[in-house]
């Protein structure tokens, strides 16, 4: 079974809270007790010192009598809870506060160094007490050496208790803590576990180009936007699949069309069933469909030049006047046959652009060779220049079938045909419009389209205003 980050992240949490519960019970417990052992050890032996410097001293100095000692041993006990030996200095004990009368008992072992430098020792002080407890011994010095010891036993039932107290405050902290970090596990779940793997499921999803799977991530944070900008993403490849698509579909029609005419054409001239006077004709037509293959070809080749960024641009300052006249001349001949004519407007004998202009005249080529196609015959077109803020507008007008408001926006797309007969246009290849935009936009520059249906279609693009050559020469 496949272990995700958020399944080690809980076993990792789980093994957190064993640990910790564990170090309590075993390393916490064990250093709470030897704390409060310590503790309790130095508090009895600063009291064992000083019951062996005020009552062991005047006891045997002759000042105070055996039950007068133990009278005020046995207050002093039942105020701090122990057990207090009075001995001398081979361990006789001379006065007890136990319920045990050990009077005159000889300690067995005796030895007040036993303690060593902790001053303390926690067992049955020599199996005299049926239970641990923890002892402590104070010497009572004399004139000439030490003439006895305050030993004093408390129960370690006590400090035990209290060690308990301590650790049931421990663990109630430990539980809240396992709480909060629980609580924290389930915002982790709802908000960056459940959300992420959303992502992930959509991501597989769409890498199957499954691009139409739908996940919703709510809120606004950096995991929603990327939740977002995945469906953004999802919707763009969609659509650029279906261009895709839409791309192979109509290259392959526009290239089925000319090459199905060009070989019926010519099995019909070889198996002679086209006459040989009638060869030529059809000849021309194989003629016109390579070239229209051939243009094809330069139209795809010069799209795809544009996809690659960097398009390289020979800029250079020439006069668009004399471009649109030379481009027009490049009509003469169907312009006359169908008896369309050009009014040209020009604001100045000579406009200066800045641009490619071998480009440029390609731009200018497209368009009135669209305008053209969708003039009806014995018609006008217009084509003006004039300079606004610094920038030359170039605009080109017909009176043709205009286009519809719904293909407007479209007609920038490669391919794309306003007009559905013009499917059969063996001129039209769908990607001049295309290649226009972006030749303006390598520019820098733009272009618009405004039309009208039944009235004409007018396209305006700008070009930034360059310099005569005796301006530069100044």
């Amino acid at each position: 079974m496949k272990k995700t980050i958020y399944t080690k992240f809980v076993i990792a949490y789980a093994i957190f809270g064993l640990l910790s519960a564990l170090t309590i019970a075993l390393f916490t417990s064990d250093l709470t007790l030897d704390h409060l052992a310590k503790q309790k050890a130095n508090d009895l032996y600063k009291e064992a010192n000083l019951i062996a410097n005020q009552y062991g001293h005047d006891y045997y100095s002759g000042q105070l009598t055996l039950p007068q000692i133990d009278k005020q041993f046995l207050a002093i006990s039942t105020f701090l809870d122990v057990e207090i030996w009075l001995t001398n200095k081979i361990g006789v004990i001379k006065c007890d506060t136990s319920e045990e009368y050990l009077y005159n008992t000889h300690i067995p072992n005796f030895d007040p160094s036993a303690s060593g430098a902790n001053r303390y020792q926690i067992g049955t002080y020599n199996d005299m007490f049926e239970e641990s407890v923890i002892t402590v011994c104070a010497p009572i010095a004399g004139s000439y050496g030490i003439n006895g010891y305050i030993i004093i036993h408390a129960s370690i039932s006590s400090i035990e208790a209290t060690r308990d107290n301590l650790l049931n405050i421990s663990y109630t902290t430990l539980a809240v803590i396992w709480i909060l970090s629980l609580t924290f596990l389930v915002i982790f779940t709802l908000f960056v576990f459940l959300p992420i793997k959303k992502i992930t499921k959509a991501a597989n999803e769409y890498a199957s180009e499954n691009f139409k799977y739908k996940f919703s991530v709510p809120g606004h944070d950096e995991i929603g936007t990327l939740a977002g900008t995945l469906q953004y993403m999802a919707h763009e490849l969609d659509k650029s699949k279906d261009y895709q698509k839409k791309f192979i579909a109509n290259i392959s029609h526009d290239f089925r069309s000319p090459l199905t005419s060009i070989k019926g054409y010519i099995e019909a001239i070889l198996d002679g069933t086209i006459p040989p006077e009638m060869q030529e004709r059809y000849l021309n037509i194989v003629i016109n469909e390579t070239e229209r293959l051939s243009k094809l070809t330069n139209d795809i080749l010069t799209i795809s030049s544009y996809d690659r960024k960097g398009n390289y641009l020979e800029i250079s300052n020439f006069d668009i006047n004399s471009a649109i006249k030379n481009t027009l001349n490049t009509f003469e001949g169907n312009c006359t046959k169908r008896k369309i004519s050009f009014e040209l407007t020009f604001s100045s004998e000579a406009h200066i652009v800045k641009g490619d202009m071998g480009k440029i005249q390609q731009v200018l080529y497209n368009l009135i060779d669209n305008a053209i196609k969708f003039s009806p015959n014995n018609s006008m077109i217009k084509i003006g220049v004039t300079e606004k803020n610094g920038k030359v507008m170039v605009s080109i007008k017909d009176s043709g079938i205009g286009i519809p408001k719904d293909s407007i926006s479209k007609i920038w797309d490669r391919f794309y045909k306003t007009d559905l007969s013009r499917g059969k246009d063996k001129k039209g290849t769908g990607l001049g419009l295309s290649i226009t935009r972006e030749i303006i936009e390598a520019h820098n520059e733009n272009i618009n389209v405004v039309s009208t249906e039944g009235v004409g279609t007018e396209f305006i693009f700008t070009l930034a205003k360059g310099k005569r050559k005796d301006d530069v020469s100044r």
